[in-house]
């Protein structure tokens, strides 16, 4: 199975149920009065951190996710349904972005948030009985779904990452510490994916990650390495392993300053992560003088040696990693500024006008449109209380400030409007007389 790690997905939830429009009609009560029901919710599009899923493969086939509508009101006062919302799993770890913030970090199963609000059900025309018009021929459309368009990114949850350039062993000493069994052969870049291992020593366990090796430029865009550093910015301890017998023509001691170059490159974060030096393959022969010079640069700090192959040093490895472990706090969970938080759930209340040419205008606006949206223009008295609140809202204004004219198109939303100068004229009601029974 292919691993994916980032996607771009566009969430849709579902409409709104639409108001009825309707009058009691029954034998003997000859003025029955509005009975018409209110709609139902539209379905919400939530994310679901599942332990059972482990990559974001799916997404890359199928990007759009579309929640169901809600169900229209009825006749005898009866309310649409709610719908469903649309649950879709992602794996633990995957943070949500919007717009380049981070939303959300679904970074333990069940974490959950609605990418996509589900919009409202219209209201039937019984909602709009008052005194003062008892028979309003007036309902409103469902509004339509939140539309969010999201980058879901995984960063695999390790308690340690093995870092270091391709071919220093880090998949061998992942199998060797580890129930995991990568793939291992004898040439660079034979990791192409992250792997996880858990580690079990002296009745404590950890998570240990392998990421694909590092090479001179990573942070460029060079390799493979720099693409899958985001799973190891998580971890609490990074191990380096170096490779004495060098890659690509580096010494192994100046590959050291390399790699720990690319990794203050990639994030201060990481660059700052406490970190085990460690040489491996020490049965090989080249290895012993290796282990001196580096202990030699690098007096300040402890250089392990190990041997995947025959074992030595990995014990001493595994005391060192649960010592260190056990000094680290977990890492803060990933969310937004207050200041993000606040501009992504604030209500956009205000508006804008624009010329489009040829008499065309265009009114933008979240609450604008969705007033527009709910609005059934094919009856009057929903044309008049749409004008009025727009006229209330200083839309008629901006209007005339924007130079429209009589019998120019006004556009708002999927919806057209032609702009008249004749004042407005509210719709014909039933003589106060005629009461309906309630």
């Amino acid at each position: 199975m292919s691993f994916v790690d980032r996607v771009r997905i566009f969430a849709k939830a579902g409409k709104g149920g639409d108001g009825c429009l309707s009058f009691l009609r029954e034998k003997y009560r000859e003025f029955g009065g509005p009975d018409g029901g209110d709609g139902g919710k539209g379905g919400d599009v939530v994310l679901v951190a599942d332990a059972g899923v482990g990559t974001l493969l799916d997404f890359s086939h199928r990007p759009h996710l579309t929640a169901p509508f809600g169900g229209h009101g009825k006749g005898g006062r009866k309310t649409g349904f709610t719908a469903s919302e649309l649950v879709v799993r992602v794996p633990v770890g995957t943070v949500v972005f919007k717009g380049g913030v981070p939303l959300a970090d679904l970074s333990r199963p069940g974490d959950r948030i609605v990418a996509a609000q589900g919009g409202r059900g219209g209201r039937g025309n019984l909602s709009f009985k008052k005194q003062s018009n008892t028979a309003p021929r007036l309902y409103e459309k469902g509004a339509p779904g939140e539309e969010a368009e999201l980058v879901l990114e995984l960063k695999l949850i390790a308690d340690v990452g093995l870092v270091g350039f391709p071919n220093a062993g880090k998949s061998t000493v992942l199998s060797r510490l580890s129930n995991a069994r990568p793939k291992i052969a004898a040439y660079p870049f034979t990791t192409l994916a992250p792997h996880l291992g858990l580690v079990q020593h002296k009745s404590h366990s950890f998570v240990l990650a392998d990421i694909p090796g590092l090479i001179e430029g990573a942070h460029a865009g060079k390799g493979l390495g720099l693409a899958f550093l985001r799973h190891v910015e998580r971890t609490r301890l990074l191990v380096h392993l170096v490779d004495p017998a060098g890659f690509g023509g580096i010494d192994p001691v100046d590959g050291i300053r390399v790699i720990e170059a690319e990794l203050r490159s990639y994030s201060r974060v990481l660059a700052g992560k406490p970190r085990l030096l460690v040489v491996s393959k020490t049965d090989l022969q080249e290895a012993e003088p290796i282990v001196r010079r580096i202990r030699a640069r690098y007096r300040k700090r402890k250089v392990f040696a190990v041997s995947a192959a025959t074992g030595d040093g990995l014990g001493g490895l595994l005391d060192a990693l649960l010592t260190g472990l056990s000094r680290q706090k977990e890492p803060p969970q990933m969310g937004p500024t207050p200041e993000a938080a606040a501009a992504l759930t604030k209500v956009e209340r205000g508006f804008r006008v624009e010329a489009e040419g040829d008499g065309c205008f265009r009114v933008l606006g979240r609450r604008v449109e969705r007033m527009a949206a709910m609005a059934d223009l094919s009856l009057i008295e929903s044309v008049y209380r749409l004008q009025t609140t727009l006229r209330k809202m200083g839309v008629e204004r901006e209007l005339k400030a924007a130079g429209v004219q009589e019998g120019d198109t006004v556009r708002i939303g999927a919806a057209e409007l032609e702009w008249s100068e004749a004042p407005l004229q509210a719709p014909p009601r039933l003589p106060r007389g005629r009461r309906f029974a309630r």
